[in-house]
């Protein structure tokens, strides 16, 4: 009688603490629950929220809209947490994938709250899990919550526990409208002395990481390019090694020439075809040998996806010219540029008015838009511009391209640029919004602006910024487009990315060369957004998942951080020869979600020498010993691996291969023996 009397006395204490989580105080929910009434239980919304990981939950908020809208819209007014037509005083308002970790000191009794999709999601496609971790180890799992289903409640014991987790996850398909609720999140400590303190997560020791640098010449990614014959023909040989090199070329393509002192090639190809050319570079320690392949035709650019660099999650609406011209300077300087990192591009924010022929000028932050690309082409680069099908860009204030397509595209190709990004933004005032206009509505703009940029005597790479609703990933080919958006803007949080590159299973399919699914840009490195410079957020665990993830997706890699600043971390992520051999891989076959278990996920892509690249990820709060059998790869026998980040052989696996994997970190391999 005694234990039963325990258990209905726990569920009276969950009833009253969430009954008074709705209207009162901790204090009176502590007395219900048959402690001391004072300062015993205490809301979970009143500690220090600032170390979540994931975006900062809203105290007694639904966490709906967020930071306001890229042109600096404010966010939407507060929503108060709403559970089953139950409002609640108290509680955090979370999105998916977010962590809240709690030193308790050994000195809490319970952890109760009720936990679901808020009601303002009632009828969206949001899917969760709520999960409480005690000292390491899952206490509690809600198993899969969606919208409209009822919410749960939590009671977890805490009794000697020194640290409890909190933990939203994403259901497995993506963050949309995972618009989570603790309702009246309350911990009960064991006495009015003891009050729990939020803390970070557990600190793993840092990844290992090759050097992008070595002194024998080394020819590196891409391998292959293309060009539209007659149209100018600019391309760096990726190489590097330590100085001075020299370059030589058998078999140059017609109309092109090498300069033997920076292998840069220059000229205009004078015929359709594809041309193997075998190039040779030397240096004081030795010389490289390989073959580069130029393909000469319309429509032949971005055979594997772009490598770059973009201005906003650094400068935002701030850029400046000397901006773009320090962040070429640096490509080169870091050896990112020898590494294959081609594109500098502007985004939004150079505007000007229109002139009175209606020809659109740049601001006062780019005197000399021409001289501006003369200097990032005498690099060996090219540069990239931004625009928008509709009136005005995501900024608002500043002049897009509708009624103005071809006059706009005249006017970059006179500039010299070789890379157009085209978001979507005000073209919702011509259109209908989202999700609710019909395909042909969603794909006229980009249709004009395409056949504009053929008709035009300069290449442009056609990039396509929607935002990923209207499935474009299944039509941004069929418009010409060369890479297109597939999720909203990134932001540096675990949650952010890990939600926008796990969601992508099944996106596949349609990537290919020339055509790239686009996760968005790179946030590793000094960011800001046009603010105050600072460390990404991601842990250097969480960079390498980055990283890894998007080369195995074969996802565009274009870096968002100032690069003046980089330091040598930064450099070896990016620059990681066998890591952008992967992304860069001339078969073009995007990787797939090869297993799951839990929130461990094994990835994987076939490459073009008949070996496999796999990564194997754990997004789960605590270390993982991962196994990837050779039969879900199509293997058998036993098989050589290769860790890609470290540069080093791991020997032959029969059958499997077993590692333990850091918490939100991965190990990438390249496994099987090369076929070609």
């Amino acid at each position: 009688m005694t234990r039963i009397r325990r258990v209905i006395h726990a569920a009276l204490a969950v009833l009253a603490i969430v009954t008074l989580a709705r209207r009162g105080s901790a204090q009176d929910a502590a007395w219900l629950s048959g402690v001391r009434p004072t300062a015993n239980a205490i809301w979970v919304d009143s500690l220090d929220l600032s170390k979540t990981i994931g975006r900062e939950p809203r105290p007694g908020q639904a966490a709906i809209g967020g930071r306001g809208g890229r042109a600096g819209q404010p966010a939407p007014a507060p929503t108060p947490i709403t559970l089953d037509g139950t409002v609640y005083q108290h509680g955090l308002g979370v999105t998916s994938n977010a962590e809240l970790w709690i030193d308790l000191g050994g000195k809490a009794k319970r952890f109760v709250a009720v936990g679901g999709i808020d009601d303002a999601r009632k009828t969206g496609r949001g899917s969760v899990t709520f999960e409480v971790w005690v000292d390491g180890r899952k206490r509690f799992d809600s198993g899969l919550l969606k919208a409209g289903q009822p919410a749960v409640p939590i009671n977890v014991d805490l009794s000697g526990a020194k640290r409890v987790a909190l933990f939203v996850g994403d259901g497995g398909d993506g963050t949309t409208d995972d618009i989570a609720d603790w309702g009246g999140a309350a911990i009960v400590m064991t006495d009015n002395t003891a009050h729990p303190v939020t803390t970070g997560a557990p600190v793993d020791p840092p990844p290992v990481v090759a050097s992008s640098a070595t002194a024998a010449p080394s020819l590196n990614s891409p391998r292959i390019t293309g060009s539209t014959p007659g149209r100018p023909f600019l391309f760096r040989i990726p190489a590097s090694g330590a100085g001075p090199l020299k370059f030589a070329a058998k078999n140059l393509a017609a109309g092109l020439t090498l300069d033997v002192t920076t292998g840069i090639i220059t000229g205009a190809l004078t015929r359709a075809g594809t041309t193997p050319v075998d190039v040779t570079v030397t240096g004081p320690k030795g010389k490289a040998t390989g073959t580069i392949t130029i393909v000469g035709s319309q429509h032949s650019l971005a055979l594997t996806p772009p490598l770059g660099w973009n201005s906003w999650n650094v400068w935002g609406g701030a850029v400046t010219d000397a901006e773009v011209r320090a962040a070429a300077d640096a490509l080169v300087k870091t050896g990112l540029a020898a590494q294959g990192y081609t594109y500098v591009n502007i985004d939004d924010a150079w505007e000007g008015p229109r002139d009175a022929n209606g020809e659109i000028t740049s601001n006062e932050k780019f005197p000399d838009m021409k001289a501006l690309a003369d200097y990032v082409h005498g690099k060996g680069l090219k540069i990239g511009i931004y625009s928008g099908p509709g009136p005005r860009t995501c900024q608002q204030r500043f002049a897009a391209s509708y009624q103005h397509e071809m006059q706009d595209a005249k006017t970059w190709a006179k500039w010299g640029f070789d890379y157009i990004k085209y978001d979507w933004c005000s073209y919702s005032d011509i259109e209908p919004k989202n999700g609710n206009a019909e395909l042909p509505a969603l794909q006229k703009p980009y249709l004009l602006l395409r056949a504009v940029l053929d008709g035009l005597d300069r290449d442009f790479v056609y990039s396509l910024c929607q935002y990923g609703w209207g499935s474009v990933w299944t039509w941004g080919a069929e418009v010409g487009g060369n890479l297109w958006r597939v999720t909203g803007d990134i932001t540096d949080t675990w949650a952010s990315m890990s939600g926008i590159g796990f969601a992508q299973t099944d996106h596949e399919q349609f990537a290919g060369p020339g055509h790239w699914n686009d996760t968005d840009m790179l946030v590793v490195g000094k960011l800001g957004w046009g603010g105050t410079l600072r460390d990404t957020k991601l842990t250097p665990n969480e960079q390498l998942v980055h990283i890894s993830l998007w080369s195995l997706q074969a996802a565009p890699l274009i870096i968002g951080a100032d690069l003046s600043q980089a330091d040598e971390f930064t450099i070896n992520l990016l620059g990681n020869p066998e890591v952008l051999a992967v992304n860069q891989d001339p078969l073009g076959k995007a990787a797939g979600r090869t297993t799951r278990n839990g929130r461990t996920e094994v990835w994987s892509r076939p490459l073009s020498d008949g070996t496999r690249a796999v990564g194997l990820f754990n997004r789960d709060l605590v270390a993982q010993t991962m196994t990837v059998k050779w039969s879900d790869l199509g293997l058998a026998g036993s098989q050589p691996v290769r860790d890609l980040w470290q540069h080093k052989d791991l020997g032959a696996k029969s059958d499997a291969f077993s590692v333990v994997v850091p918490r939100h970190g991965v190990v990438l391999v390249k496994i099987g023996r090369p076929t070609r």
